[in-house]
């Protein structure tokens, strides 16, 4: 095992614990072997044996009686550099690396084909929540036509409480942070970056052709204030940080950012630090995965049931299937070509023609106003502020008309524009 963190302590604890109930699901005896670690010496979330560790990965690889490599380092690197050595030792690969497979999950899945060993990586998007697994088995007689998901349980947690406690973004970052949700840097997080790590992955996995991270969209929570949930909530909207991706004639469109859901949605009841995957087939519709998506117990039944899968296999001697055959690579829509509704907080002169000006500048942009509320006013600055709900629109137009809008001169600002869901 690479790596002894908290997800590494999860899963030494397991095997140790579960080692007769392994033993009897796989048929043969799961031994841990050893643990790379960069310091041997420093105390653990879970005791095992001193002679268990080694800083030395070298020393893993040469060995004859190591079948199961699992990486739990997190981080692009060494974890990538380590993975590639070991499949090319002909070794099987269980991983939790988001990065790494949403950046180098082809190049893996290439050697790990080359070498006829495999690679599993459930954990690496929804914790103990399975979703890898159905997309490579469950799910194959289906053509997927889009993925919508709360893959973050950390800013799931934060706008939860943004929107039923009306407390401001930096007083819920702070308070995330305390109880162990958010990290000391919550950039990955907040900015919704790891996010579109899992939905490359579950893209590239549900088209069937490689969808990279950059290739998503992203844009993270940091802008949300607690007037945002305040007023989407009296609109009949909670505010979710969305991962969403569909195919439209041969194209995919890959975005994650905060979104308006309507209240009687299912994505919308699902609060505090759970994930919930909702996938779009041909055959079954709409399929619900919802559960846990971190921490170390969670995690560890997930990389623990990918070892149990490599397992029978070996015990019983039998072939190892390709589970992972992507197509040709897939033309990637911009953001600028999405079509949806949007909600624009701004603050404006409170006098008349003010809304005859903004509507202008929409209207010029081809979209038209659905809703308009005038919240509140400034007696000092003689202003208001202003929530508008648009029909739907391109985004590539509500940019334009953002910037029009900026530049009129009854306007003091834009609070927020947020895409709503459909």
């Amino acid at each position: 095992m690479l790596g002894m963190g908290v997800v590494g302590s999860g899963v030494a604890e397991a095997l140790f614990q579960k080692s007769d109930s392994l033993t009897n699901q796989i048929g043969a005896n799961v031994d841990l072997k050893l643990i790379l670690v960069r310091d041997k010496s420093k105390s653990r979330s879970f005791d095992v044996s001193p002679s268990l560790f080694t800083d030395n990965f070298d020393e893993i690889i040469e060995r004859d009686d190591v079948d199961i490599v699992v990486e739990v380092m997190g981080g692009e690197h060494p974890a990538l550099e380590f993975i590639l050595a070991a499949l090319k030792a002909g070794k099987h690969v269980v991983t939790a690396n988001k990065e790494v497979m949403a950046k180098h999950g082809p190049e893996i899945f290439d050697i790990a084909r080359e070498r006829d060993v495999r690679v599993l990586f459930e954990a690496s998007v929804a914790g103990g929540t399975p979703v890898v697994s159905p997309l490579m088995r469950d799910l194959v007689a289906n053509e997927v036509n889009g993925i919508k998901a709360i893959i973050n349980g950390t800013t799931n947690y934060m706008l939860t409480r943004m929107s039923t406690e009306n407390i401001d973004y930096e007083t819920v970052l702070k308070e995330a942070q305390e109880l162990g949700y958010a990290e000391p840097d919550p950039t990955n997080d907040v900015e919704g970056i790891d996010a579109a790590y899992k939905l490359a992955i579950l893209s590239t996995l549900g088209f069937r052709a490689q969808v990279k991270d950059d290739d998503v969209f992203c844009e993270g929570i940091t802008g949300l204030s607690a007037k945002d949930f305040q007023y989407a909530d009296e609109l009949g909207y909670t505010i979710k940080l969305l991962a969403v991706s569909s195919r439209t004639n041969g194209e995919v469109q890959a975005r994650v950012h905060p979104a308006l859901v309507e209240k009687d949605q299912m994505l919308a009841k699902v609060d505090g630090v759970l994930n919930a995957i909702e996938i779009e087939t041909d055959l079954t519709g709409r399929v619900l995965f919802h559960g846990p998506g971190a921490g170390s117990m969670p995690t560890s039944s997930a990389i623990v049931a990918d070892i149990i899968n490599i397992g029978r296999n070996i015990a019983g001697n039998a072939a190892f299937l390709d589970p992972v055959r992507l197509s040709e690579t897939i033309k990637v829509q911009s953001i600028s070509d999405l079509q949806t509704k949007y909600y624009l907080r701004l603050e404006a002169k409170d006098e008349p023609g003010v809304l005859a000006q903004i509507g202008s500048a929409l209207a010029e942009n081809n979209i038209s106003i659905s809703s308009f509320i005038q919240k509140g006013f400034d007696p000092k600055h003689g202003t208001a502020e202003l929530v508008i709900m648009t029909h739907r629109a391109t985004e590539r137009s509500v940019q334009i008309a953002v910037k029009d809008i900026m530049d009129l001169g009854v306007v003091a600002g834009i609070g927020n524009m947020i895409r709503v869901a459909e």
